[in-house]
């Protein structure tokens, strides 16, 4: 390790961000699993979810494969997500960021499955106009090769954990925008395209059990968009993700309880899967030798999964039975757990989504302005 390196670590440790990383979440994790101990071995009913993947009936042999779409596939969990469905015979479509990345996983996948179906498009979630523009580029594909325009599974898995503050385009925190406002607004966008699956469709959030570490909450335009962590002295990173993961799960409540208001989004199901630890790329820019001793310790503990074992709770979360919805898978094996109790606040989930779709109609009014 050199001398430079040592010296950014050792002010790494010495932040506050840091000490909230390594200990609070932490305890929110094993929290997670001794609560599903409890809930597994003592509760009087324990939910277990038995995988039942898609049938496509013959009313609708227009869609010879059901049709998912996964974001941030270039690595860690995306890549092990998007395998896993193409081997089991899903089309899948590939949604992330670098264009050289994507061509490496389409190649991988086609190379490891003789018959796997994959297309990839390159998209940023931080920018609402990148995902105009993949929404619009999805729908003329789906034309140019015949298949039935909708979307069978839409799994939003594109999350960034950035140790610095960073405004995008449109003013907003890159890690807020990235990790929740990004998703809410491509669910937004192709909502109808799930709504006219001729099977049961899906949308999975993959959230955080670091989402229990924020106590409280308040919903305004500044601190959903990240923009009133621009005047603080020191960014603070952990909160900041915690609150991303709040806001994407109290999101996937929320859109369960819309969707059953409206007689044709009944079809339509919303679940959080949670996989726990996985060692993937999201801590790189922790100082290298300060995430491999976090990897270290949390493999001691037995806390620290591959993607392949991670993706389990998605998976599960992907083939529950259509009918099921609303809720939060975590730990494998079909288990669902209760997330915070901040997250179940109805009020809260409300207010966030009406400050949320505030932000999406007013960059759909900024898009129509440029066009």
């Amino acid at each position: 390790m050199g001398i430079k390196e040592l010296k950014g670590a050792l002010m790494f440790v010495c932040n506050g961000e840091f000490w909230r990383m390594g200990v609070i979440w932490t305890i929110s994790l094993i929290r997670s699993y001794f609560n599903l101990f409890l809930q597994t071995h003592f509760a009087r009913k324990s939910k277990l979810y038995d995988r039942s993947p898609p049938s496509v009936s013959s009313a609708s042999a227009s869609i010879r494969k059901p049709l998912c779409i996964i974001t941030g596939a270039t690595s860690g969990l995306g890549a092990a997500v998007s395998y896993a469905l193409a081997k089991e015979g899903y089309y899948i479509v590939l949604a992330g960021r670098s264009l050289d990345s994507l061509s490496k996983i389409v190649s991988e996948i086609q190379e490891q499955i003789d018959d796997a179906f994959v297309k990839a498009f390159q998209v940023d979630l931080s920018s609402y106009k990148s995902i105009l523009s993949f929404k619009l580029s999805l729908q003329q594909w789906l034309l140019d090769s015949d298949l039935h325009c909708s979307i069978q599974l839409l799994i939003n898995n594109a999350g960034i954990l950035a140790t610095s503050y960073r405004i995008t385009a449109e003013q907003c925190d890159k890690m807020m925008s990235t990790n929740y406002i990004g998703p809410f607004c491509l669910t937004k966008l192709l909502l109808p395209l799930l709504e006219q699956s001729h099977i049961p469709s899906r949308v999975v959030n993959v959230t955080s059990f670091t989402h229990r570490s924020v106590s409280s909450m308040e919903v305004t335009g500044e601190t959903i968009s990240g923009q009133c962590f621009s005047k603080l002295s020191s960014y603070p990173f952990a909160h900041v993700y915690e609150y991303s993961k709040l806001c994407l799960l109290l999101f996937t409540y929320e859109l369960h309880r819309q969707v059953g208001l409206v007689e044709k989004s009944r079809s339509v199901s919303v679940i959080a899967a949670d996989p726990g630890v996985v060692k993937t790329n999201i801590m790189q820019e922790i100082p290298s030798c300060l995430s491999c001793l976090a990897y270290y310790v949390l493999k001691l503990l037995g806390l620290l999964q591959s993607p392949e074992v991670g993706i389990d709770s998605i998976l599960d979360a992907v083939h529950a039975p259509p009918e099921t919805s609303g809720v939060y898978f975590f730990g494998g094996n079909g288990r669902t757990l209760r997330s915070s109790r901040l997250s179940y606040n109805s009020k809260l989930a409300k207010d966030l989504w009406d400050a949320s779709s505030q932000i999406f109609l007013e960059r759909q009014l900024a898009s129509q302005d440029t066009t």
